[in-house]
């Protein structure tokens, strides 16, 4: 009889061992495919955060960007705003527009085509703002003035100088 739970013994511990073995094997697939799954999603992860990250660059170029503006052979540099009439309107250029004379303090040209709008009333018009009046009248303002119209701001052109009270042409470049 000793014999006999011997064997039944070394059988159980067999049993046993190969359960054990057949196990981690088991959990080490697991944790290979778990690895596997995690290091998929840190690599699709990834890529999605620098895809964001690459398309938030590509619109702070577009949208930080300054453009030049000619006007009676003056070159001026324009800070842009950051919205979407202004990314449309620079998808425009380079454009030139004969530009009317109103009132004595703007230049003002109707396009073609018309922009999204975000119009508010600034209250105030400083001397050089780029302006959308409407969806599609682009205003260049040369003097500072109080105001009860609402715009959709595009950029500011810095230090520029008064223009006459004649029509002018006005060339905007990237």
């Amino acid at each position: 009889m000793n014999k006999k739970v011997m064997i039944i013994f070394l059988i159980i511990v067999g049993i046993i061992f190969i359960a054990t073995i057949c196990i981690l094997k088991s959990n080490g697939k697991k944790n290979t495919n778990l690895n596997n799954n995690v290091n998929k999603n840190t690599v699709e992860n990834s890529t999605i955060i620098n895809n964001s990250i690459d398309e938030n660059k590509e619109s702070e170029e577009i949208m930080n960007t300054t453009i030049k503006v000619n006007i009676n052979n003056n070159i001026y540099m324009a800070t842009l705003e950051q919205n979407e009439t202004t990314k449309q309107f620079v998808n425009m250029l380079p454009q030139e527009f004969n530009m009317s004379e109103l009132n004595g303090n703007e230049k003002y040209v109707y396009l073609d085509s018309t922009l999204p709008t975000n119009s508010y009333s600034p209250k105030r018009i400083e001397a050089g703002d780029i302006m959308l009046y409407g969806n599609n009248c682009l205003v260049v303002f040369y003097k500072s003035f109080d105001t009860p119209y609402s715009y959709t701001k595009i950029g500011h052109i810095e230090n520029l100088n008064e223009l006459n009270n004649t029509n002018v042409s006005i060339k905007f470049e990237k």
